[in-house]
């Protein structure tokens, strides 16, 4: 599935202060579309809007690990676990990858839109 095919919303960010004023959490809400990659595995994942990806990008810059992947908290539901998004290059965006026991847990297959949280702590 191409960028211009999933669905996505953005709900909104929060920025979270420390008491030195300084940010320690950046929190975007979304809804996406789950996707299966066409290649071998199976893979499971949702593409995160360009401008948040963006957004995320620049607050994480000079952070990137191999292959360009930016470690996170992602929240589906009640299931949270430590991720990482991977770069695109076909959107120019993020790639959320959802674990199968996340969709299993929470009852999700590819189609569907999830309501979903990205956390990135600074």
């Amino acid at each position: 599935m191409s960028f211009s095919q999933s669905r996505y919303a953005l709900l909104g960010d929060m920025h979270q202060e420390a008491a030195s004023g300084r940010i320690v959490m950046l929190r975007y809400e979304m809804q996406a579309e789950i996707w299966v990659y066409p290649g071998k595995g199976g893979w499971h994942f949702v593409t995160l809007p360009p401008e948040f990806a963006a957004r995320i990008k620049a607050a994480m810059a000079g952070l990137a690990r191999p292959w360009g992947s930016l470690g996170v908290t992602a929240v589906i539901g009640k299931t949270r676990w430590s991720t990482s998004l991977f770069p695109d290059k076909a959107s120019g965006s993020l790639l959320l990858p959802v674990k199968a026991s996340v969709r299993q847990r929470e009852g999700l297959k590819a189609g569907d839109i999830a309501a979903l949280t990205i956390e990135v702590e600074l």
